[in-house]
């Protein structure tokens, strides 16, 4: 029986690995990889690589062994999910796993925005397949906005159509570290966490946050959702893709990324991490 993760040298996962190496043996824990080249790091350190592909469900036959513990880390090509989902599904119930962890999206039916689709046809795939889950509904990361603070601090402005609603986001850290506990802990099959921040925070609190760390004049701009899109798509971002966060921003401004359950922190047995403390470390880092 071995830890399985997927994705294990995307953002998330790889932070999955780095915490289960803090209290399980490397040879324990898999990595589901499509470049072994790419996870050589993870290999060096003990990690049993298994080179597989989403997009090829042939390639997941040898992916999973009887008895596994399994993440799931969401797929990141948005319109490709399910169909790559659903043949990491098939393998798994195929090679008889004890526990398949999915990371979905805070909310889980409840999320009724663009990019929540695919995650919540995921869940009802786990389900039909009759597979000893656990669900972890992520919320937003904070690296989300944190990540792209270059415009921010060019145009001395946060810019969205969220209005006053609130984010209870947390660190991709504090998100890999609840996955672990559940990978390695008991009494976590069948079960739903709901997973964001201790504290929902508001556009102009995220503003005065890159203030308070750059000490320059930051302000929060709401704008009309098709003004942040055309902003958006001028940014070079893809049509499709703007629409999605332009979605987003409208469930943030109905107070969907704004729960604050305390599933997370209990989880990881500490508070989740402060915004200003993730800001903070972005600015010195820029």
């Amino acid at each position: 029986m071995s830890i399985v993760v997927t994705g294990a040298t995307g953002e998330l996962g790889r932070l999955v690995v780095d915490q289960l190496l803090t209290t399980v043996p490397a040879n324990e824990i898999a990595a589901v990889v499509r470049d072994e080249e790419r996870a050589a790091p993870l290999a060096a350190l003990g990690v049993e690589l298994r080179v597989a592909d989403y997009d090829r469900p042939k390639s997941l036959e040898n992916a999973f062994r009887a008895g596994d513990r399994v993440l799931l880390i969401s797929g990141s090509e948005v319109g490709r999910r399910v169909p790559q989902h659903t043949a990491v599904i098939e393998a798994a119930k195929a090679a008889g796993v004890a526990q398949l962890a999915y990371t979905g999206v805070l909310g889980g039916p409840d999320a009724d925005f663009q990019l929540a689709a695919e995650h919540k046809v995921t869940e009802q795939l786990i389900l039909d397949s009759g597979l000893p889950h656990t669900f972890l509904r992520n919320g937003w990361y904070t690296e989300n906005y944190t990540a792209n603070l270059a415009p921010v601090l060019a145009h001395g402005a946060v810019v969205a159509n969220a209005g006053d609603g609130r984010v209870a986001s947390a660190t991709r850290a504090d998100y890999a570290a609840a996955a672990a506990a559940v990978l390695t802990g008991e009494g976590h099959l069948g079960t739903v966490y709901e997973l964001s921040g201790d504290v929902a925070w508001s556009f102009t609190e995220y503003a005065a946050e890159v203030a308070r760390a750059t000490g320059k004049e930051i302000t929060y701009k709401n704008v009309p959702a098709a003004v942040h899109q055309e902003i958006l798509v001028g940014a070079g971002l893809p049509e499709g893709f703007a629409a999605i966060l332009v979605d987003v921003d409208a469930a943030i401004e109905r107070g969907l990324l704004a729960g604050t359950s305390g599933d997370l922190a209990r989880l990881i047995g500490r508070p989740t991490t402060p915004l200003a403390e993730t800001v903070a470390a972005a600015v010195a880092s820029a």
